[in-house]
């Protein structure tokens, strides 16, 4: 690396290794930058950044700068900045606004060490904007759906779909602040929200090419009138909540609050029952939960929420049943929740290993699909199955004693609930369950 000689106010002469240069720019170019930020321009052997901003400092730059486009090829600006280094090149990557808001300085410094990264933040972007607006700004969320294709959002859409983080903020914040690209834009966002029956919980604000002469903020606009219009790029999106958060009831949801098929009692997990078996489960705030068999989807919607920072996967073999718990989740006013149509074990193998584990149905496969579950169960967590015959209950404990290393436990559960004759009450009895709980034996000595 180059060495810098520098002598401080007492004479004393020190000598340090050049580092990369991560320097933050606006729309308006060589206007929004210090002093120092343009004196390391100057002597930038190699420049990295996006053709408009190179473009808009080009007459701060040496004849002989080496300018790399990093457009589309982000993995590959640290050895690009790494091989620069060793030859004793001076660096500077651009960056929009503050390199370690939603932007390549993070990145950079994970993959080289601080010790070879200076920073120089600009403004936000957001900072911009809420001055425009006058609005203070802390409270606010950032949110940031900037870089590749994310495709348009759909109910149910997979746990790896790009806007799902922008989604579960909307659904938890007040007021978010979103970065944006061409391709996902305001009226995507806008379609989410419309997706997920939000479109009259929230105002949208669209700011345009920021710190430019031709600059455009809109006013606050409807999520509908925001699906049809298209606006110039670089825009960033200011979403304000006008209806409160909905307060959902955690555990113990009503029965009749959820859509149901319904031949006789209700395809459903009972209140009462659902609430011992997610008891059982020993959920936390960042469990990953499977729900094997999941009916209408009680069991794993309520899990859902009572795990906001986890996720839970599902499964349902009947088609008519899988419908109605896309039914049920339209409602549910959750992100973190994920249903599959098929045939456990069919699929499993693509979900991350599970913190709780819920069976409600085993298609007939009981035996694999406990030993597969087991397999799958990370350490500290729990299997937790629901039976309503005494040969499905043999069966799961048959297989449980083949584990010299799991601990398991059952409960029977009768539930009778009170129901009205003349002017006086009954009781009516619900099928009774068994509910069997299993976890790997815990070491003592070591917790």
């Amino acid at each position: 690396m180059r060495q810098i000689t520098t002598e401080n106010n007492a004479g004393i002469v020190s000598t340090q290794n050049t580092k990369c240069q991560i320097i933050g720019i606006l729309e308006d170019g060589q206007q929004s930058l210090s002093q120092q930020a343009i004196d390391y321009l100057k002597t930038a052997d190699l420049l990295i950044g996006s053709p408009r901003f190179m473009d808009a400092i080009q007459g701060l730059l040496k004849d002989e700068v080496k300018k790399q486009d990093f457009s589309g090829k982000i993995m590959q600006v640290p050895n690009w900045v790494q091989t620069a280094l060793e030859q004793n090149k001076q660096v500077v990557v651009l960056a929009t606004g503050d390199p370690l808001c939603h932007g390549i300085g993070s990145f950079l410094v994970k993959k080289l060490g601080s010790e070879s990264c200076h920073l120089l933040p600009n403004l936000t972007l957001f900072q911009v904007v809420f001055s425009r607006l006058g609005l203070a700004w802390q409270g606010v969320r950032i949110s940031s759906i900037h870089g590749k294709d994310t495709g348009e959002w759909s109910i149910n859409a997979p746990f790896e779909h790009g806007m799902r983080d922008l989604l579960e903020d909307c659904r938890t914040n007040d007021i978010i602040a979103c970065y944006t690209s061409p391709k996902n834009s305001p009226a995507r966002i806008a379609q989410m929200l419309s997706c997920e029956k939000m479109q009259d919980q929230f105002e949208m604000l669209i700011a345009s090419r920021l710190t430019k002469s031709d600059e455009q903020l809109t006013a606050w606009l409807g999520v509908d009138e925001v699906i049809k219009q298209s606006y110039p790029n670089p825009n960033l999106v200011i979403l304000k909540r006008i209806k409160p958060i909905k307060n959902n009831v955690l555990i113990g949801v009503a029965d009749a609050d959820y859509m149901q098929r319904k031949p006789d009692k209700g395809l459903i997990t009972k209140q009462e029952v659902r609430a011992v078996s997610l008891a059982k489960l020993q959920l936390r705030h960042n469990s990953i939960v499977w729900d094997i068999g999941a009916g209408s989807g009680s069991i794993g919607l309520e899990a859902a929420h009572l795990c906001p920072k986890g996720r839970v996967y599902a499964i349902e073999k009947n088609p008519a049943d899988f419908e109605i718990i896309l039914q049920n989740l339209a409602q549910s006013s959750l992100s973190n929740y994920h249903v599959e149509q098929g045939k456990a074990p069919d699929g499993l193998d693509a979900w991350e290993n599970a913190d709780a584990i819920f069976i409600g149905g085993s298609g007939g496969h009981l035996t694999g699909l406990i030993e597969l579950c087991l397999s799958r169960l990370n350490i500290g967590g729990t299997l937790v199955m629901n039976f309503v015959t005494i040969e499905n209950l043999n069966i799961a404990i048959e297989t449980l004693k083949q584990f010299k290393t799991v601990e398991w436990h059952f409960i029977h559960l009768q539930i009778s609930r009170s129901k009205p004759i003349l002017n006086m009450q009954r009781l009516e009895a619900e099928n009774p369950v068994f509910i069997i709980s299993a976890s790997f034996i815990k070491d003592n000595n070591n917790g």
